[in-house]
């Protein structure tokens, strides 16, 4: 937080007889350091994935700015915007984080802060130098700033400064990121998952319906799907078992069940539009990264329709998404927890990171944290997987019926020579087939979608229904052709 011209001493006027200033009772402490958020290199699609974000979390992320605000960062606290050390409308500098110049409210709906002190004037050095440490030390911030404003008193010349109790801040008003998390918590349970072989995770779930339903990802509940046990604790403290109702493990998703729902209050979290959603939109992710239960981050909408293939690193077939990307803190033990818009309304489910390490998965072998580049499962996607596993316990996947190259090509999805075990790529009589696709040939696009590996075109596909009509794009020979698909389906993970 920036402290320029504050805390600098001011001559005394000119006179005959000039006295020497009186010796401060107190000297000036110098203000606290500022700290910048890093950040992270984009992701690119490719065969290898992407570590989902379960297992236990780190504090804070860079925040998201606002209509209104001038900008984010770590002084703030976690995932907050700036806020001014006098409360003052600075342009383009660390504001109040709740108005500026801008507008008469910050990014989430709360009120200005008026500035503090008598009208026109400013803080002297050792108010301002002491006040720039409360924004930063936070638990004894309050304490501290009432004693410089009491040292500083010589008996005709007083400034107070008040730390805490402003009715305006605390008025949590609706649309706040405080108003959000106040209305979520209580819906978004932590999940911990025991496998009869030791395996163990901690993820993230939240209220689907009043009959009990918690929605998370698939790698949150593997582990214990296998006569595991499997509990769900609510913010309340409360702790229910519970058991798997059915997991896509294509999808990265899953259902569980609360075996004794007597006594919970369920309140199903509300539904946003993943379809509307645009880049830039706030966002505010709820979770347990690295078992803190109940942590709040937000961000915004980084880019939408982000080819992802992830994995936890335990050796099971990837998950493919074209998912949400955010770069609201998201961090292992975040996974099955939602992603939420401005409204409140679920726009996702976080399901992974990229890493900043060497390797890009992210199991329990290996805990990286965040550097701002998470992934979400879109709400509208998630929601038709979730109906089908509640209804029959197994997911439902649109196909084509030829098996593509995953290696890492960028020139679009090669359909492979060979099926698994030697048998034909594109299925006799599938919908490929019936379309003239062959072996060798390239798929550049899906529709209006740019196709650059297989991956890519997985993760599109799966966001269509069985029956759905595509047009795909190919390359044979170097000429390009179209054809039309009626997709098909596939019951279960295979």
């Amino acid at each position: 937080m920036s402290t320029e011209n504050e805390g600098s001493a001011v001559p005394p006027a000119p006179g005959p007889h000039p006295a020497p200033p009186a010796p401060h009772p107190n000297p000036a402490v110098p203000p606290a350091p500022d700290y910048e958020p890093t950040a992270g290199t984009r992701p690119t699609a490719s065969d290898a994935p992407i570590g989902p974000s379960d297992a236990a979390g780190s504090p804070g992320d860079p925040g998201a700015p606002g209509p209104g605000a001038p900008g984010s960062g770590a002084d703030a606290g976690q995932s907050s915007t700036w806020w001014s050390a006098d409360g003052g409308q600075q342009p383009g500098g660390p504001g109040d984080g709740q108005g500026g110049q801008d507008g008469p409210g910050g990014p989430w709906g709360t009120a200005p802060v008026p500035p503090s002190g008598p009208p026109g004037r400013k803080p002297r050095g050792l108010v301002a130098a002491m006040l720039a440490a409360v924004l930063v030390a936070g638990a004894i911030g309050g304490g501290i700033g009432f004693w410089a404003a009491d040292r500083e008193s010589d008996g005709s010349d007083t400034t107070t400064v008040s730390a805490y109790g402003n009715p305006k801040t605390e008025s949590r008003a609706p649309g706040s990121v405080s108003s959000i998390a106040n209305k979520t918590l209580p819906s978004v349970v932590t999940i911990e998952a025991q496998g009869n072989n030791g395996e163990s995770g901690t993820g993230t779930g939240f209220v689907y319906d009043k009959q009990g339903h918690i929605l998370t990802n698939n790698h949150v509940v593997a582990s214990a799907a296998d006569n595991g046990k499997l509990t769900a604790t609510f913010s309340n403290g409360k702790r229910y078992t519970a058991e798997v109702v059915g997991r896509a493990q294509g999808y990265d998703v899953a259902v569980v069940k609360l075996k004794n729902a007597a006594g919970a209050k369920l309140d199903p979290l509300p539904l946003g539009n993943s379809d509307r959603v645009a880049v830039g939109d706030a966002t505010v992710a709820i979770g347990a990264p690295f078992g803190l239960s109940g942590t709040v981050t937000t961000g915004i909408v980084s880019a939408k329709k982000r080819p992802v293939a992830s994995s936890d690193g335990g050796g099971g077939n990837a998950s493919y998404m074209s998912a949400l990307q955010t770069d609201a803190s998201i961090n292992p033990g975040n996974s099955g927890g939602p992603l939420l818009n401005a409204d409140g309304g679920v726009i996702g489910i976080n399901s992974a990171i990229q890493s900043a390490g060497n390797g890009s998965g992210l199991g329990e072998s290996q805990q990286s944290g965040s550097i701002g580049l998470g992934f979400a499962i879109p709400i509208n996607q998630a929601k038709n997987v979730a109906e089908q596993l509640i209804k029959t316990g197994q997911p439902i996947y649109p196909v084509i019926e030829a098996t593509v190259s995953t290696k890492d090509s960028a020139n679009g999805a090669t359909i492979a020579s060979n099926g698994t075990g030697g048998t034909p790529a594109v299925v006799p009589g599938g919908p490929a087939d019936k379309a003239g696709l062959k072996s060798g040939d390239v798929i550049t696009k899906l529709d209006d979608m740019a196709i650059d590996s297989g991956p890519t075109l997985i993760s599109e596909i799966w966001t269509h229904q069985p029956g759905d009509k595509v047009t795909l794009t190919y390359k044979r020979g170097g000429k390009l052709s179209t054809a039309d698909v009626t997709l098909g389906k596939r019951k279960g993970d295979s």
